[in-house]
């Protein structure tokens, strides 16, 4: 992975109080950072990151707003699809080694750094949670009129394909005589 100074804040230097950072992301960024992005093109994504700094730990919040060009998920076509999302993050200084005391509870939205680090690279996050505001489904947003937007052609085809009411029913035929297996049998 490649260091961009861009994402390295010097937190040892700052006044206690809130600063804010901004980050423009592309595609392109994330594969000179060295991570993968398989399942999208034209990422365009602006990150705000709004850092308290306290006595003794930091407190992160990341505002990711932004597009990205996804296949749909049901007709295949290529859609730009808007990403938002907000994420809070607490950095925890420790001791001066990297090793993590005993005591310390891994928690999801906790981070330990050593204090000796005086350094914060927080590309990672940066791309974890662009990755994290990413819908599961990526499927084309219902047009004006409520009309599916996804590609007609492809729509046609799906339910050409789902098969009608008359093959489900002949699906579950042969399986009626099995229905009363388990109940007991009745004595005379």
């Amino acid at each position: 992975m490649k260091h961009h100074r861009e994402f390295e804040i010097p937190w040892f230097g700052l006044k206690d109080g809130m600063h804010e950072y901004r980050f423009q992301v592309t595609d392109k960024l994330i594969e000179e950072l060295g991570y993968e992005h398989p399942d999208f093109e034209h990422l365009d994504t602006s990150v705000v990151l709004k850092l308290d700094k306290h006595n003794g730990f930091l407190q992160l919040h990341f505002d990711v707003d932004g597009n990205v060009d996804v296949p749909c998920d049901r007709c295949g076509d290529t859609f730009r699809m808007r990403l938002w999302d907000e994420f809070d993050l607490i950095v925890k200084f420790t001791g001066e080694s990297e090793e993590k005391e005993e005591d310390e509870e891994e928690e999801a939205d906790i981070v330990f750094v050593p204090r000796s680090e005086t350094i914060l690279d927080v590309s990672e996050w940066v791309y974890e949670f662009i990755m994290l505001s990413m819908p599961m489904q990526h499927i084309h947003p219902d047009k004006e009129d409520g009309t599916p937007g996804c590609n007609p052609e492809a729509l046609k085809l799906l339910d050409k394909m789902s098969g009608t009411e008359d093959v489900k029913k002949r699906l579950w035929t042969g399986l009626d005589k099995f229905k009363d297996l388990d109940a007991p049998e009745e004595k005379n």
